[in-house]
């Protein structure tokens, strides 16, 4: 008859999951299976967006539908409170909230992608970093059928058309690769702490205010652009998406260095801090 004290089977293989110490992995093989896995983000990116009914008409719709609505109300909180709009000053809003709306849509579904794919973590084996990589690749294509609305919209505006435009692409670069970095962060913080992704909306709406969607880059004092190129990254990356797709008007220099700074510092802490807190994913989810 067994008792409490029996001994286990000497032959028995005991597994101990552990929380993995913190340290960074080796960066040549990672980054090459890195490179080989892509086409997984790729996959796990069209689930997200065949999951969230994208490629239907009616989704592909509300993806324009929606910031065009909150678009709308904004502006006519604009000039409710400022006496002054026009087609132009809403052609400035749209311009700047879609791009707002890409890195809003990569921190929210970023914060999510790991807690979110529990049994493929627990079951496969590679880079993490690939489920906020492919968070913000969603956001990306989720964000492109609004370029089409914005430039109608533009086109009943008074803004003037010219090759510069073309130089917004670099900025839309620099902006997905910023929330690449604010992906990873966010993925990171949400397995440790839960309600981060409930405190992004209020982080959100906070940083919206405070980067050039509702108001002109111009409209800043002169004595805080300084200020507001250190301290708050859209008012390079948005401002000078805004300059060169709406205005066609080329940035200043400053504001190519801070965008460029911004998106580095991002994409290169973030990925970082991942990478180093990763292999303990699968213990704490």
């Amino acid at each position: 008859m067994a008792t409490k004290d029996a001994v286990l089977d000497p032959d028995a293989v005991l597994h101990v999951y552990e929380p993995h110490r913190a340290g960074l992995p080796k960066f040549g093989p990672y980054f090459a299976e890195l490179r080989q896995r892509m086409p997984f983000a790729a996959e796990f990116s069209k689930a997200g967006i065949r999951a969230a009914h994208s490629q239907t008409v009616f989704g592909q719709l509300w993806l324009v539908l929606n910031p065009l609505l909150m678009a709308l109300v904004y502006y006519i909180l604009v000039v409710i409170l400022r006496g002054k709009g026009g087609i132009d000053y809403l052609a400035h809003i749209v311009c700047g909230l879609f791009a707002f709306q890409l890195i809003s849509a990569a921190l929210g579904q970023g914060a999510s992608s790991v807690t979110g794919g529990g049994r493929l973590i627990l079951n496969m084996a590679f880079p993490r970093l690939l489920m906020p990589m492919a968070a913000v690749r969603t956001a990306f294509f989720r964000f492109v059928p609004t370029v089409p609305v914005f430039l109608v919209i533009k086109a009943f505006s008074n803004e003037r058309w010219g090759w510069e435009m073309l130089l917004s692409i670099v900025f839309l670069g620099l902006l997905t690769l910023f929330s690449i970095g604010l992906a990873a962060l966010m993925a990171t913080l949400q397995v440790y702490f839960r309600d981060t992704s409930s405190f992004l909306p209020f982080f959100t709406r906070i940083w919206l205010y405070m980067s050039p969607v509702l108001w002109l880059i111009d409209d800043a004092p002169a004595r805080f652009e300084k200020l507001m190129l250190i301290g708050n990254p859209l008012f390079s990356l948005i401002g000078g998406w805004t300059d060169l797709a709406l205005r066609s008007e080329i940035p200043p220099p400053s504001v190519w260095l801070a965008a460029v700074v911004w998106s580095v510092i991002a994409a290169v802490g973030g990925s970082l801090f991942f990478m180093s807190r990763e292999r303990e994913f699968a213990v704490r989810i």
